[in-house]
């Protein structure tokens, strides 16, 4: 039997490794889910989710985690629609991904067809490559160049394919060989690294920002730091990279972060940048020498004004740079990385005081929830955290051991993202014990594909942070001076919702329940859902306070009991306004 345009794309896609497409099924794409079905489970599945928006994070999750081409796919009009949130979070953690997205009949585009739309218009921002197939003759070629695109670029790139075109005979029976992305390493020049080794070795007070670019680079990073005698701030996609086994950690900046990386870092009369693109300029040192090390020459000097900017691996530059590092030594001079380290100590001290769970009190402080969620989890657990106070303390509470894994929408900051995650690393790893820590706002938004751990069978753990609003909105405001406004969500037992659905739920609303109801969760063979009542009042600061947030929080006060809600600026005065500092 003559081979269709959709079998030498789906073997082409076997053939390169790949082992699931996740999507919806839809008539435009009935030639590549029927190719699929017929290939059978053994060699590659189609993963059914609810909704395509979970399709795209659930694939960006597969690829972050292997950092190979993960692939899903959108049936046309509305279905490419959907995709776009999840691969604009691709696009921006720089995860290959390869899309499918099916288009009207080639014959009717351009008529303002049923459900037309312009996908390479649609898809022009979130992708490195976007091209449409009209003509058979055009596969595999234009797939060849998409997944290599998406291989060396570690981006996402797109084919759009009319229904039709993919059901038509194709012109070669042979798929594509197999693609694989080597290993790319950059090392900036003798004159380059010289120059950077000897600012090092001339600067008495040294501090490292490593992000996401540090994978792989973790004993170079400390070596590095021992020998510089510099304390090692991390960006949150650094984390799971930077964090463990580390001597010089003095934690995290940033929105999400406390005083012992802010003060690490404005301390120093050197920053160097190694692998981040750490994105708030206002916490960034205005009177040092900075360094800025990057695979990605573009980014250099984006965020903050750069000194010296190198192009490469941040394993192999500092691999080069170390045998002209000279040895400081650590009872000498100012004592910059001493300093930090106890302010680190303190500021941990106080992080630890607020993860308190005791019998008789009023309200589950979520910070306690995370601490047990870190303590009860397994070594080799993968984490997925809602954006919001989810990934609050998911940074401040989860310790990264070199095996764990976290995952979030760091950089595009969409909500509803950790449970579409979660199912494509659970699909990714099946033996491996995935939790998602959602907020009761981001669980909702894609609520429907909670129902997909039953019907796919993964025994994913969800943790909802329950405290009926858009928490971290409603921070925001209140540090803008406004008083909250359209930040209710409706009290929802969302542990009655999985019952409902056949999964194990279970509800927490003392103190005293939350270790041993997450502990049974977890022990659970199959998915579970955890739904935790947590003190909606809680503050999570920043590292520093600006003069503006102290008049926005007067100002929310004083307009909140002229509005009559004098009971909530008591709740909030209750708590400690510098949580985490």
């Amino acid at each position: 039997m003559a081979k269709k345009v959709a079998d030498i794309i789906v073997d082409s896609l076997i053939a390169s490794g790949v082992r699931r497409i996740y999507g919806v099924a839809g008539d435009s794409l009935n030639g590549i889910t029927d190719a699929v079905r017929d290939r059978g489970k053994e060699k590659i599945s189609w993963i059914h989710v609810r909704h395509e928006e979970t399709a795209a994070f659930a694939a960006g999750a597969e690829a972050h985690l292997t950092r190979e081409l993960a692939v899903c796919a959108g049936s046309c009009g509305p279905g490419n629609t959907h995709l776009i949130n999840g691969l604009y979070d691709c696009y921006r953690n720089r995860v290959p991904v390869l899309v499918i997205a099916a288009h009207i009949p080639s014959r009717e585009i351009g008529s303002s067809y049923f459900q037309e739309t312009h996908p390479e218009l649609l898809f022009k921002e979130c992708s490195h490559y976007c091209e449409l197939a009209s003509r058979v003759d055009q596969i595999p070629r234009i797939l060849d160049i998409a997944m290599r695109t998406a291989l060396s670029l570690s981006g996402v790139s797109i084919i759009v394919l009319p229904g039709d075109v993919a059901l038509q005979e194709a012109v070669s029976a042979r798929p594509i060989t197999r693609i694989k992305q080597s290993e790319v390493v950059v090392c900036p020049g003798p004159q380059g690294i010289a120059e950077l080794a000897e600012a090092l070795n001339s600067s008495e007070k040294v501090t490292i920002l490593g992000g996401a670019g540090c994978a792989g680079a973790h004993s170079e990073l400390i070596k590095v730091a021992g020998i510089l005698q510099a304390p090692i701030v991390h960006a949150m996609r650094g984390k799971e990279f930077i964090e463990y086994e580390n001597p010089y950690d003095v934690g995290m900046t940033g929105l999400l972060g406390f005083s012992s990386g802010y003060y690490a870092i404005m301390n120093s009369d050197l920053l160097l940048m190694l692998g981040t693109d750490f994105p708030y300029q206002q916490f960034y040192p205005p009177h040092a020498y900075i360094v800025q090390i990057d695979i990605r020459g573009e980014q250099i000097g984006r965020r903050t004004k750069v000194d010296l900017g190198l192009v490469g691996n941040v394993r192999e530059t500092l691999t080069a740079l170390i045998p002209l590092l000279k040895q400081k030594e650590p009872d000498k001079g100012n004592h910059h990385l001493k300093k930090s380290l106890d302010h680190y100590r303190e500021a941990r001290k106080n992080l630890d005081a607020h993860a308190i769970g005791k019998t008789g009190q009023k309200s589950i402080h979520p910070q306690y929830v995370a601490k047990m969620i870190d303590e009860l989890a397994s070594p080799e657990a993968i984490f997925t955290c809602d954006v919001g106070t989810p990934t609050i303390w998911a940074a401040r509470y989860l310790h990264m051991n070199g095996k764990r894994r976290l995952l979030g929408s760091f950089s595009h900051g969409s909500m509803a993202n950790a449970l579409p995650q979660a199912i494509g690393a659970q699909e990714t790893f099946p033996d491996r014990q995935v939790i998602c820590l959602s907020g009761d706002g981001g669980f909702s938004m894609l609520m429907g594909d909670f129902i997909s751990l039953k019907q796919l069978k993964i025994p994913i753990k969800v943790v909802v942070f329950n405290n009926s609003s858009l928490s971290f909105v409603e921070l925001e405001m209140k540090a803008a001076g406004f008083i909250s406004h359209a930040t209710d969500l409706v009290e929802t037992d969302f542990s009655k919702l999985a019952e409902a659905v056949g999964i194990l739920g279970l509800r927490a609303e003392r103190p005293e329940q939350v270790k041993t109801l997450l502990s049974q969760a977890l022990e659970h063979e199959g998915p579970a859902l955890v739904d935790v009542s947590v003190n909606r009042q809680e503050l999570a600061m920043p590292p520093t306070i600006t003069l503006e947030q102290i008049k926005g929080f007067t100002l929310y006060m004083v307009k909140a009991v002229l509005d009559g809600k004098g009971d909530e600026v008591i709740d909030l005065a209750k708590t400690n306004l510098f949580t985490g500092i």
